[in-house]
């Protein structure tokens, strides 16, 4: 709805807080980085402007263009940029918004309620950081036309450059990244680009997001987003590869009018164990949390612990649900529009408005209570589901507390015997996780006791996608691995404490192997992430191949590569294929995949946890049809002839 008193987007509603400078000499300050991440910055910024125009009622439809060459095109159907002299600057509104840092609608101006936008700076950064750029305004029947060069330089004036209808309006920004500031690259990634756009049209229901992509060959990809169901169709397709509980979501969408927060929440329960709730404040992803996540949990405890008790599903006298326990199983989405969002940490990763909490809280509890006495069946489902998480807590309580010793004392009783490193200094102590004690026996013999600790693990550990967090807790490969690491495990993680700050993931170069890795990342991820995050996780690269000529020795660590030393020898050689890790005595295992001056080891990461999640999800949960599809569309398939 257009609210009347600001539909008139004017050159006074543009404030000037402080030019222009030092973008280009420090853009991590502005962008996070130069790599391709800040390269994808660039189109954030722009099209976040086109979102708040949109989201302030004035736009429709917003059109993004990646070419070939990687010139970059955001078009909206908004209102078009003010093209008047601007009162402070002296120069046009337009060239003020893209050469003055901190100029635009978004200070008090009273164009925008909202705006997610990186506090306005965007549009200046974005020029700043670019060989070229430029803005086409089509307003009042005229297309206005600027250009800027050389990372934001007027090349000239506005102007106006031709004629359209009246009733079209809308800005258009074309960019070209300068190759100066990213010398990594300029190409931007059609997967990176499509998901996000899904993701702002999942958070802002009734936009239409139209995006093309064409890649170095000239083949061109477009989709078009528009989801009318917003969060819900988000949560929907989040559980698109689950059992849900319940075909009809709770779901909010409500303004409160005191604080002009609005608040959209949808959440739905599925047969996993797993909790999957993701917060957003005006199409920021908060991945830390905050005040609007607290709201959310306290509507959660109150609400459905009341309902609990007054149909005696718990007595009077028994212990309320945890927060734990009613997660259990759980996809929400949380996303308030705040007209003054204040976040901790430059990041943004955690919203601090403290009366956030009370407003969530007010409007999710009482949607989740009307769902509850509106939907009895589902109710008892989801209670009941939590009546088993909570038993499975309390039953996990004395086997998390085994984790909490000394792995010095319990060495004698883990399945693989930890054989520790002298150094206490975690900064430069490893740790290799072997599948199996032959490997292990190899490792331990071959590695630099110093600074390298071994644990070796009985085959593959438990899925932790399919079991009940008791069965977690009792599983002794993980418990060994808990107590070895040292710094505790979900909500108790203390990253201070870990012992190792390399954790490396050594398995056979086979499926097998490869399955127990991805076993041990799906744990990891899902109990102790702030390791992945901090960049503790390594999976280690052994050879493949020994070929051996006379007393020349290459270790090949693909096929290409083993190729390459067969060409080099010619003849007379002999090829070794190493099967496991087992097979290699202990300096083979040094020189090849322990020693640090030679070693390859690949760090994991997690850039999107939302993905990460999808994909755990995916290739380890309980359905099987979304597997296999994964796999068919996935699999490259040899002809054999036999």
């Amino acid at each position: 709805m257009v609210n009347e008193k600001n539909a008139h987007y004017t050159d006074s509603d543009i404030q000037v807080l402080e030019g222009l400078e030092a973008v280009r000499v420090r853009p991590g300050m502005y962008i996070g980085s130069t790599s391709e991440k800040g390269l994808h910055h660039l189109v954030w910024e722009i099209v976040d402007n086109s979102i708040d125009e949109a989201l302030a009622g004035y736009a429709t439809t917003i059109n993004v263009n990646v070419d070939k060459e990687g010139v970059v095109t955001v078009r909206d159907d908004g209102r078009g940029m003010p093209v008047g002299i601007h009162e402070k600057t002296g120069v046009s509104t337009v060239e003020t918004i893209f050469t003055v840092l901190h100029a635009g609608g978004k200070f008090g101006g009273g164009a925008y309620k909202v705006s997610g936008g990186l506090h306005g700076v965007g549009a200046s950064v974005v020029n700043a950081l670019s060989e070229w750029l430029e803005v086409r305004v089509y307003l009042g029947g005229e297309i206005h036309y600027i250009r800027f060069e050389n990372g934001g330089h007027t090349k000239e004036p506005l102007k106006v450059i031709g004629t359209c209808p009246k009733e079209v309006t809308g800005s258009e920004v074309r960019f070209k990244a300068d190759p100066e500031i990213f010398k990594e690259g300029t190409d931007y990634d059609y997967q990176t680009l499509y998901e996000r756009f899904r993701q702002l049209a999942f958070l802002n229901k009734g936009i239409k997001i139209v995006y093309t992509f064409e890649d170095k060959d000239g083949e061109k990809k477009e989709h078009t987003f528009l989801y009318t169901g917003g969060l819900k169709e988000y949560v929907h397709f989040l559980n698109r590869n689950k059992n849900v509980l319940h075909q009809d979501m709770i779901y909010v969408d409500e303004l409160d009018k005191d604080t002009n927060i609005t608040v959209e929440v949808a959440m739905q329960y599925n047969d996993s164990y797993v909790a999957n709730i993701y917060s957003f404040c005006n199409n920021i992803n908060t991945v830390e949390g905050g005040t609007h996540e607290e709201g959310f949990r306290l509507a959660l405890n109150r609400v459905i612990n009341k309902y609990a008790k007054d149909n005696k599903f718990l007595k009077d006298s028994d212990e309320n649900f945890q927060t734990d326990d009613l997660k259990e199983g759980l996809t929400a989405v949380i996303s308030i529009k705040h007209p003054n969002p204040q976040y901790e940490g430059q990041t943004k990763g955690k919203l601090g408005n403290s009366e956030v909490r009370k407003v969530v809280s007010n409007i999710l509890g009482e949607g989740i209570e009307r769902f509850l006495l509106e939907h009895p069946q589902e109710a008892k489902q989801i209670i009941e589901k939590a009546q088993l998480a909570s038993k499975a807590r309390i039953a996990a309580r004395k086997a998390r507390e085994a984790t909490r010793k000394d792995p010095l004392d319990v060495g004698s009783s883990l399945p693989g015997k930890l054989a520790d490193c002298s150094s206490k200094d975690p900064t430069i102590s490893e740790i290799y996780i072997v599948e199996g004690n032959s490997a292990g026996g190899s490792a331990k013999m071959g590695r630099n006791s110093t600074f390298q600790a071994v644990l070796p693990l009985r085959g593959k550990i438990l899925n932790v996608e399919k079991a009940r967090i008791d069965r977690i807790f009792d599983n002794a490969e993980i418990r060994s691995m808990i107590t070895a690491f040292g710094c505790g495990v979900g909500d108790d993680i203390d990253i201070n404490k870990l012992r190792y700050h390399k954790i490396v993931i050594m398995t056979d170069a086979d499926v097998d192997g490869a399955h127990i890795c991805t076993l041990m990342l799906t744990f990891l991820f899902r109990f102790l992430r702030p390791v992945i995050e901090g960049g503790y996780v390594y999976i280690a690269m052994p050879p493949l191949f020994k070929v051996q000529k006379g007393n020349a020795v290459r270790y090949a660590y693909s096929d290409e590569e083993c190729e390459e030393y067969k060409k080099e020898f010619v003849t007379n050689f002999k090829i070794q294929r190493y099967k496991g890790l087992g097979e290699m005595d202990p300096e083979q295992l040094w020189e090849t995949t322990l020693d640090p001056k030679v070693r390859t080891l690949k760090r994991v990461t997690i850039e999107d946890a939302m993905e990460a999640d999808e994909a755990f999800s995916m290739l380890m949960g309980e359905e099987v049809e979304p597997r296999r599809n994964f796999i068919v569309e996935n699999a490259h398939f040899a002809t054999l002839d036999i």
